[in-house]
């Protein structure tokens, strides 16, 4: 068992069974814990739980339904009026069991309620592991704009056990591969050359690289918790990611780690245009990403309404939009503003490739 101290948050790596969760549990004997799962981790994570842990015998369930589209205010309404109609207070505890859509959810959900419930986190997916479920984002979307509501409030604890990892289907890993290639690329060099070689599931499940994660996760964000500086190098790829996920919503939904893929590969594209990263490490990197995630194509029509929602990413300032770059690969930058020209030659870029590859 690995122990990670965040300020605020005591993370455990390992198999639950050896875990402080039975601990943890007991210091709400006599309150409600109320477990918020989605379809998928009610049926594959659910049972293993309940009965692993007698304290979770009486527990209610919150059912979440699946899909980014459903990580919305009415869903979050229909929750709490649960909550109301159940008596739960300011002391019970939420237990969210599930991937980065559960945890970010289920974290709002509890950082509202009464001013705020204690929650704790067991991430299912690779992507909630490594990313979602630490640092202390919770939030939802608000139509295309991704987590435009939320709270910066930290679980209590995180149990993180790579055993749920076997109850992922194939391309889940790669959604949240595309975060772990994010810590190397703005962070840790060595990180993203061990990356480049995973090639099968079982390196998917190497405890050792979760928790590499995980740290810089932690150093970087226990540092800057509000994002004023640091902490926005862990946003590299997003702001592309986000409003091309945004974008794909309302007609073909890609995955988080799809769209962040695409999003690293315009973004290195940018640093790369400004000779601030270096011919060679672009290559390297979009090799990797051309191999890892289908391209897409964007016509003018796409481009315009992509540039749109990025008006509305919530790292903007004064009307600007910011982005982090790369100096070289292990090395990022923050605060970087970028025109429109320079996103519409990156979006012709990845479309250019698309067609190349198809």
């Amino acid at each position: 068992m690995t122990n990670i101290s965040s300020e605020g948050t005591q993370i455990e790596i390992g198999s639950l069974s050896d875990s402080s969760l039975s601990e943890v549990l007991g210091l709400y004997k006599g309150n409600n814990i109320i477990i918020v799962v989605d379809e998928n981790t009610h049926d594959l994570c659910l049972e293993y739980l309940i009965t692993s842990f007698p304290a979770l015998e009486k527990s209610e369930i919150i059912l979440l339904p699946n899909g980014e589209e459903n990580k919305v205010m009415e869903v979050c309404m229909q929750v709490w009026n649960a909550f109301s109609e159940y008596g739960f207070g300011r002391k019970d505890l939420v237990l969210n069991l599930g991937g980065g859509m559960v945890t970010d959810m289920g974290g709002f959900l509890a950082s509202v309620f009464k001013r705020g419930m204690d929650f704790i986190h067991v991430p299912t997916s690779l992507l909630a592991m490594v990313d979602a479920a630490v640092g202390g984002k919770n939030g939802i979307d608000l139509g295309p704009y991704k987590n435009q509501l939320g709270t910066i409030i930290k679980a209590k604890n995180v149990f993180i056990d790579a055993a749920f990892l076997q109850t992922l289907p194939e391309k889940e890993f790669y959604n949240g591969y595309a975060e772990m290639l994010k810590y190397g690329l703005v962070y840790d060099e060595a990180l993203f050359n061990e990356l480049s070689s995973f090639k099968t599931e079982d390196d998917f499940n190497r405890l050792d690289i979760i928790e590499k994660c995980v740290q810089i996760k932690v150093d970087i964000s226990d540092g800057d918790l509000f994002e004023k500086g640091e902490r926005k190098l862990l946003n590299f790829g997003h702001t592309f990611g986000h409003a091309i996920e945004g974008f794909k919503l309302q007609t073909e939904p890609i995955s988080h780690g799809h769209a962040v893929g695409i999003g690293m590969c315009a973004e290195c594209y940018v640093s790369m245009t400004r000779g601030l990263l270096s011919k060679d490490d672009f290559h390297k990197i979009q090799a990797l990403l051309i191999k890892t995630y289908p391209f897409l194509t964007f016509t003018e029509e796409c481009i315009q309404a992509i540039i749109s929602l990025m008006y509305n990413d919530k790292k903007n300032e004064g009307g600007k939009i910011f982005c982090v770059l790369l100096q070289a690969i292990g090395k990022g930058s923050y605060h970087n503003e970028l025109s429109e020209k320079e996103i519409r030659e990156a979006l012709l870029h990845i479309s250019l490739l698309s067609e190349s590859l198809n």
